[in-house]
């Protein structure tokens, strides 16, 4: 729900069916805890042990949170693990903390590199979540163009999607979401004209401090979207900034920063400018006036169709006179 409730239903509920899956099939390991296996003072690599992934995720940025109240940083990555959710919610975690939280994790391979064509980089992730009091700068984005799962949603609800979001599965531009998921994401950015090269590079950023340094599955070699096949074998890091052991007075400087941003002149006065979190935060207000979370009827029926098939309770749908996103 934590997603859904900042407006954006790439995850959560369009997740569910996934992880059941992966559970059913014995992918997973729902008992399953994570266990350190080498620690420094700063650092540690964890074995996930297949468990669920957002248990092995709140386990290592609790710890690297420990680390950083310790010795002002901390830097865990694990191996081993699972779908976590979105990167967001771990590096709100370490935020509510009092910390700089930053959290990244690889993914199945669904992204081809500039200039090729084909699944070879996943959308990896990444986040940084920065409280400045009352104010905060929250960043959670895929380096792809888009989370594959705003082109499973498109697909659901039977819209289009931009340029620049996928390849089909020869290699060319999409706009036809069903050619878009058969085929590969692009990198943020795009093509090359467009400096998608950067969301490549920073794929292979993501991939380097999860999959290579901490020994789990990487690139290619992880396994394919929603295979069930073998073991996800994820790699995930977390990292703790403890603001403390900086130069004082850094909330007042990101408020200051956080507030020239926004106090910038507007093309249009009618589209303010925005810092990352603030589009989320307004969509939080919104859900919060509602009194729910407004989700697409065509996501309720998959949601209840998984219901009907694990014999349990359909979801409550409350009727509202506002429109599902």
């Amino acid at each position: 729900m934590f997603l859904a409730r900042r407006g954006h239903f790439s995850h959560g509920l369009n997740r569910l069916e996934m992880y059941c899956n992966d559970l059913l099939h014995g992918i997973c390991q729902p008992n399953n805890h994570p266990k350190v296996l080498k620690e420094s003072g700063a650092t540690a690599l964890v074995d996930g042990c297949n468990g669920l992934g957002p248990v092995v995720g709140n386990f290592c940025m609790d710890l690297a949170v420990q680390k950083a109240k310790s010795v002002g940083v901390g830097w865990v990555i694990a191996r081993g693990s699972n779908h976590y959710g979105i990167a967001g919610w771990y590096s709100q975690r370490a935020m509510k903390d009092g910390m700089i939280g930053l959290s990244m994790t690889n993914t199945s391979p669904v992204m081809t590199p500039t200039r090729g064509k084909g699944r070879i980089l996943g959308t990896n992730p990444l986040a940084c979540f920065a409280s400045a009091g009352s104010d905060s700068f929250e960043l959670d984005m895929a380096t792809t163009a888009v989370a594959v799962g705003k082109i499973e949603v498109a697909k659901t609800k039977g819209e289009s999607i931009p340029e620049g979001w996928a390849l089909d599965v020869q290699g060319h531009p999409t706009t036809d979401p069903v050619a878009g998921f058969a085929g590969s994401n692009m990198p943020l950015g795009g093509d090359e004209l467009h400096s998608g090269y950067k969301g490549y590079g920073l794929s292979v950023m993501v991939e380097l401090f999860c999959g290579v340094l901490g020994g789990a599955s990487f690139g290619p070699n992880v396994r394919q979207w929603m295979s069930l096949e073998r073991e996800a074998n994820l790699g995930q890091c977390f990292i703790a900034l403890n603001p403390d052991c900086f130069a004082e007075g850094y909330q007042e400087r990101l408020t200051s920063l956080l507030s020239s941003l926004r106090e910038t002149p507007a093309v249009d006065p009618s589209l303010p400018i925005l810092v990352a979190g603030d589009p989320e935060k307004q969509h939080m207000e919104k859900v919060d006036r509602l009194g729910g979370i407004a989700y697409h009827e065509n996501q309720i029926n998959l949601c209840n169709k998984l219901a009907e098939r694990l014999k349990v309770d359909c979801v409550e749908v409350l009727q509202n006179s506002q429109v599902a996103p």
